[in-house]
C-alpha cells in the first residue's frame, strides 16, 4: 500500500529580543569597575580619533557662555571656562562627568584614593597564559575564564553559562570542548588548583602534580572515589570500602590535609593581593545634619569631547554632498564613522554614570539608616528587585551594577553586594533580615561547648528564644552558607 507524504507550511509568530550595538556596548561599560572603564576610555582614544580628552581651550567661546553665567561676573570668575561649550556642538554633547567633577567650591580639589602597586591575582594568572602559545581567540577565551575565578581560585560557574556569557556580553561563540581545552590550559598553571570546578578536583589537580607513590595513589583514590565520605570524616566506612589498613589511610590522610581546598588565596596571600585597596565607584559622605551626599568617583577617567576637526571635515564633506567624487564619498563615510562612534562612546558613558548613580541613590534610600549611623543591624532587608522597581531598572541591570562595584562611606569601604540580603517574615507579619539571623547563628556556634555542639534542632531552638522563629531546614541552609560544618564535625 503505497504511502502518501505531505508538507504543511504553518506561520507563527515569535519575540525575539536583540541587542543593539549600542546597547552591548552600554552593557560592557556597565559593568566596569572604575579602574577598568579608564583603561576602556583610554583604549577608545587611542582606536578613534574622532575622540578627544581635555579640558576646553581657555578663551574659546560659541556666545553660550553668556547664557549659563549669572550676573555676578566676580562670583563666576574662573568657572567660564567650565560652562562653556567650547569644542562641544551643544550642552548635551557635554558629558556629566565633566559637569560633576567641576561642580565642586573653589579650591577644592577632588580626593585621591589610592591602590596598591601589588601585581593582582587576575594579572598573574595572566602573565601566565600569555607564556602558552595560544591563538588570540583562546587567550580571549582564557582571561574571560580567569575573570571568572572566584577569591578561592575555583571556577563556580559552568561551561553553558560561560558559554552562554561570552555569546551575550562578549559576542564570541564557542563550543564546549573548545572552552575545555582552555580550562585545562588554566589548571596547569601555578599554584596547583587553580581552576578547579570543584572542591574535589581541586584536590585531584594537586595530587595529580605530586610523586607517583602508593600513599599518593591512595590519596587520589580517597578523593576521586570517597570525596564525600573524606570531608564527613567517615575514615572506618573508607577503610573498609577500600580495603586497606588504619596506618595506609593515615599516610594518604597526612598528605591529603597538606592540600590547600583554597589555591587562589594563598596566591592572594604571596602576590599582595589582600593588601590591594580598592578603588570604590561612588563616593558616599554623610554630613553632620543628617544630610547624604553622593558623587561618582570618577578617579583618573579622562574627559571625552568629540575633534572639532573631524567634526567640521564632516560638515563641509556633508554640505558639499551632491559634487563628490568616489574618494570624497569614502571620506565621508569614514568620517561619519569615527564620529558617531567617538559620539556613541560617549553617550554610553553618560548612560552608564546615569545608572549607577541610579542605583547606588536607590540603595541609599532603601538603607539611609545604615548610611547615618553606620550600624550592620539597621540594614534592612533588601533584594535586587526592591532596588530595579524603584530606580526603574530591569533587575538585570541592577546586577551588573551591584556586581563589581564599592561605595566608599564615612564608616568604610563595602562592596554593593554587601547591602542586599534576604529577609524572613515571621508568623506575626515582622521582616527580619536574614543577615542578623545568620550574625546570631554564628555567635551561638562561636560560643558552644566544643565538646558538645549545638545539632541544628538545637540551634533552631536557640534562635526561636531569641525571637527568630526558623525551622531547622532553614538553619541548615544558613549554616552552610556561613561555612559551617554539621555538629559532629564541629567537636
Amino acid at each position: 500500500m503505497a504511502q502518501n507524504s505531505r508538507q504543511i507550511q504553518a506561520q507563527a509568530q515569535q519575540q525575539v529580543q536583540t541587542l543593539s550595538p549600542q546597547q552591548v556596548l552600554v552593557v560592557k561599560l556597565l559593568e566596569l569597575p572604575t579602574i577598568e572603564l579608564e583603561e576602556r576610555v583610554h583604549a577608545e582614544l587611542l582606536d578613534n580619533p574622532a575622540l578627544e580628552e581635555g579640558k576646553e581651550p581657555s578663551g574659546e567661546t560659541d556666545g553660550a557662555e553668556d547664557e549659563y553665567n549669572e550676573p555676578n561676573e566676580d562670583a563666576n570668575a574662573g568657572s567660564n571656562e567650565d560652562v562653556s561649550l567650547g569644542d562641544y556642538r551643544t550642552e548635551d554633547d557635554i558629558p556629566d562627568y565633566k559637569l560633576q567633577e567641576n561642580n565642586r567650591s573653589k579650591g577644592e580639589t577632588p580626593e585621591e584614593i589610592p591602590f596598591s602597586d601589588n601585581i593582582s591575582f587576575y594579572e598573574t594568572l595572566k602573565e601566565q597564559l600569555d607564556m602558552h602559545d595560544l591563538s588570540p581567540e583562546d587567550k580571549d577565551l582564557g582571561e574571560y575564564i580567569i575573570g571568572s575565578l572566584d577569591d578561592d581560585g575555583i571556577l563556580r560557574k559552568t561551561m553553558d553559562a560561560l558559554i552562554d556569557e561570552l555569546a551575550i556580553y562578549q559576542g564570541i561563540y564557542v563550543t564546549e570542548k573548545q572552552l575545555e581545552h582552555v580550562l585545562s590550559v588554566i589548571q596547569s598553571f601555578d599554584p596547583a588548583g587553580i581552576g578547579a570546578r570543584s572542591l574535589q578536583e581541586c584536590l585531584l589537580l594537586q595530587i595529580k602534580r605530586k610523586e607517583n607513590t602508593p600513599t599518593n595513589q591512595i590519596a587520589h583514590d580517597i578523593i576521586y572515589y570517597y570525596c564525600d565520605e573524606f570531608t564527613k570524616k567517615n575514615k572506618e566506612k573508607i577503610i573498609q570500602r577500600m580495603n586497606i589498613t588504619e596506618e595506609q589511610y593515615d599516610a594518604a590522610y597526612a598528605e591529603l590535609v597538606r592540600l590547600n581546598p583554597r589555591p587562589g588565596s594563598s596566591l592572594g596571600e604571596a602576590m599582595g593581593k589582600n593588601l590591594q585597596q580598592i578603588i570604590p565607584d561612588f563616593i558616599v559622605e554623610t554630613e553632620d545634619d543628617g544630610s547624604i551626599i553622593l558623587s561618582l568617583n570618577n578617579h583618573n577617567v579622562p574627559e571625552l569631547r568629540l575633534s572639532r576637526e573631524f567634526t567640521e571635515m564632516l560638515d563641509e564633506h556633508t554640505r558639499n554632498k551632491s559634487n563628490q567624487s568616489k574618494e570624497s564619498k569614502d571620506a565621508f563615510l569614514f568620517l561619519k564613522q569615527k564620529v558617531d562612534a567617538a559620539q556613541g562612546f560617549i553617550n554610553a558613558v553618560k548612560q552608564r554614570q546615569q545608572t549607577l548613580l541610579s542605583t547606588m541613590q536607590t540603595i541609599i534610600d532603601l538603607q539611609r539608616p545604615f548610611f547615618l549611623e553606620g550600624d550592620e543591624t539597621l540594614l534592612r532587608p533588601m533584594i535586587l528587585k526592591d532596588v530595579a522597581e524603584r530606580a526603574n531598572l530591569d533587575i538585570s541591570t541592577i546586577s551588573r551594577v551591584s556586581n563589581s562595584k564599592y561605595v566608599q562611606t564615612n564608616f568604610g569601604i563595602y562592596s554593593l553586594k554587601f547591602f542586599f540580603s534576604d529577609g524572613y517574615t515571621t508568623d506575626s507579619g515582622e521582616e527580619l533580615s536574614v543577615r542578623e539571623i545568620k550574625r546570631y547563628l554564628k555567635e551561638l556556634v562561636d560560643n558552644e561547648n566544643k565538646a558538645n555542639p549545638f545539632t541544628d534542632d538545637e540551634l533552631a531552638e536557640k534562635l526561636k528564644e531569641k525571637g527568630y522563629p526558623i525551622a531547622r531546614r532553614t538553619v541548615a541552609k544558613y549554616r552552610q552558607q556561613l561555612n559551617i560544618p554539621i555538629a559532629r564535625l564541629r567537636r
